[in-house]
C-alpha cells in the first residue's frame, strides 16, 4: 500500500486555507493538517512532521519566510512550497534563499495544486509560470553584470537586525523587539555575517557604514 502523503498548510486566511484542505482531503493518497500561524505549525511540528509545507508569506507573528527558515534548519527533509499572493523579486528570493523547494500563486494553486505537490516529492521544484520567469529574469540580470558587482545585498530583515545592532542592541533585546525568537535573530547574524564575510558586528557595522 502507498503511504499517505502528509501535507500541513500554513495559511492565516480560513477561506483559503480551508479551500486547499479541501482539494487535498478530495485526492486519494493525501492527508492534510491546517495551521493559522506559524508558530503553532513550528509546535505541533515537534510530534509529527508532514512531508510538505504549503506556506502562506504574510503571516502573523513569525511571517512564512522565517519560518521557512526555521523548518528547514529544524528538519530539512520537509519541503515546502511557498503558496502567496506575493510575485515581488524581493520576496521570492528570500523564500528561495531560506529554503523554499517550490512558489506558487494562489491564483493558480487550485487548478494545479495536487500535481505541483506529485512534482515536488517527486524532485521537482514547481513554479507559477510568471515565478519561473522572473527567477530567470534575474539569473540573466547577475549574468550579466561585472563580477566587481555582484555584491550580495542583505534582505530587508537583515538591514533592520544591523540597524538595531548600531543603536546598541543585544540580540535577545532585538529578538524582542522583532517578535522572533533569539535563534532566528543570531541566524540572521550569521548570514550577515557570512555575505559580508566578516567575524564580528563591529567589522559588520564597518563593512554598512553604520559605525559612525
Amino acid at each position: 500500500m502507498t503511504p499517505l502523503i502528509h501535507v500541513s498548510i500554513i495559511e492565516d486566511h480560513s477561506d483559503m486555507r480551508e479551500g486547499m484542505m479541501f482539494i487535498i482531503h478530495s485526492e486519494p493518497g493525501f492527508h492534510c493538517t491546517s495551521f493559522s500561524n506559524a508558530e503553532e505549525a513550528l509546535n505541533a511540528f515537534r510530534e509529527s512532521k508532514p512531508q510538505v509545507v504549503l506556506m502562506d508569506i504574510n503571516l502573523p507573528g513569525i511571517d512564512g519566510i522565517e519560518c521557512t527558515r526555521e523548518i528547514k534548519e529544524r528538519y530539512p527533509e520537509i519541503l515546502v512550497m511557498m503558496c502567496t499572493v506575493l510575485e515581488d523579486s524581493e520576496k521570492i528570493f528570500n523564500a528561495l534563499k531560506a529554503g523554499a523547494n517550490g512558489y506558487l500563486l494562489k491564483r493558480s494553486a487550485g487548478q494545479t495544486l495536487i500535481q505541483s505537490i506529485k512534482d515536488l516529492v517527486n524532485g521537482g521544484a514547481p513554479m507559477s509560470s510568471t515565478i519561473a520567469r522572473k527567477v530567470v529574469d534575474s539569473f540573466k540580470q547577475t549574468a550579466s553584470k561585472p563580477f566587481q558587482e555582484k555584491e550580495p545585498l542583505l534582505t530587508k530583515r537583515e538591514n533592520e537586525i544591523l540597524d538595531l545592532v548600531a543603536k546598541g542592541y543585544a540580540n535577545k533585546e532585538i529578538a524582542t523587539r522583532l517578535t522572533v525568537s533569539l535563534h532566528t535573530i543570531r541566524t540572521h547574524i550569521y548570514h550577515i555575517y557570512e555575505k559580508l564575510h566578516v567575524h564580528n558586528r563591529v567589522e559588520a557595522l564597518n563593512k554598512t557604514g553604520r559605525n559612525k
